[in-house]
């Protein structure tokens, strides 16, 4: 079954991200950067986050107006995989707390979490469609992992892919017009990029062949996708940018170092990530006009899987 992020297993805090077959073709090598400082200047939203400190896994808020992070979740249990909801009043995330993972929503000041579903399935990486109303998640409800989707109001859900017994499958994220999901399968061959049109089932793979991918996100305007990509046993991996309408792919990070967990921010002008290229894990904000890149968390304890707060009315 799949994990907490791509490929990381229940009960513990080592980090196994996916591995494809390859080498990313036609991108080339960028020269290895120092490890960026603290960034100079405020992210465009605030970023949600996870960390773990002192053996324990919450997640974090680091707020735009420049405040200092703050604790959004305080449960002794593992929480990990945050993601803002469309109104930006609250965040997704999965949980061990109830004895095995499950969905939690908690407000954006924190507080009592409150469980999406309630069920003896193993249930993560889970996502709010644009207009609030369906979401998108992980279960390995009837015999193996499967991408399911849940009308929030009615709670009614339908089983959208499924690719195998032992498939794993990885974060789903929602295009902006809500008509499609992308994901990652390493059914077959490797891990892929996939996007399914929400309507018919209908799946395209959009990660090449030979270099696969995993934890892919839709930009804001829905015409790209920008995924982690790591050939095979690679001790490196590259974050691309793919334009879902030409086929071509852009490199954006290719540190020697791994990293993970790229997102687009609200306004397009940058990416967050996590990286392990000073030894531990720490989020990064780099901008796409010219790649500079700085470090946003510093501190006690590794941080990983980010996620930009929408740009509300």
């Amino acid at each position: 079954m799949g994990g907490p992020p791509e490929g990381r297993r229940s009960g513990t805090r080592r980090w196994l991200p996916c591995v494809s077959l390859g080498l990313l073709a036609g991108c080339g090598s960028a020269a290895a950067p120092p490890i960026p400082p603290a960034a100079p200047s405020r992210p465009p939203a605030d970023l949600v986050y996870e960390r773990e400190v002192q053996g324990n896994q919450d997640l974090y808020v680091l707020p735009a107006s420049g405040e200092p992070e703050y604790r959004l979740t305080t449960d002794p249990a593992t929480d990990g995989l945050p993601r803002w909801s469309p109104d930006g009043r609250t965040v997704l995330f999965a949980s061990e707390r109830a004895g095995h993972w499950q969905l939690f929503e908690v407000a954006a000041e924190g507080g009592e979490a409150r469980r999406v579903r309630v069920n003896a399935s193993r249930e993560l990486q889970a996502d709010i469609s644009p207009d609030g109303r369906r979401l998108a998640f992980l279960s390995n409800a009837g015999e193996h992992e499967t991408l399911w989707t849940m009308d929030r109001a009615t709670g009614q859900e339908r089983a959208l892919v499924r690719h195998g017994r032992r498939s794993v499958l990885g974060n789903p994220h929602w295009s902006p017009d809500g008509s499609r999901i992308v994901f990652s399968s390493n059914f077959r061959i490797g891990h892929q990029i996939y996007v399914v049109e929400v309507a018919t089932g209908r799946q395209t793979r959009v990660s090449g062949l030979t270099s696969g991918g995993c934890e892919p996100r839709f930009s804001r305007d829905g015409r790209r996708v920008v995924y982690v990509s790591r050939g095979h046993r690679r001790p490196t991996s590259r974050l691309v940018e793919h334009d879902l309408d030409s086929g071509k792919e852009k490199l954006l990070v290719d540190w020697p170092a791994l990293n993970y967990s790229p997102v687009f921010s609200p306004d397009g002008s940058e990416i967050a990530f996590s990286s392990n290229i000073s030894g531990e894990w720490a989020i990064y904000r780099q901008r796409l006009a010219d790649g500079t890149a700085w470090r946003v968390t510093t501190g006690p304890g590794p941080a990983r899987y980010p996620d930009y707060r929408p740009r509300t009315p």
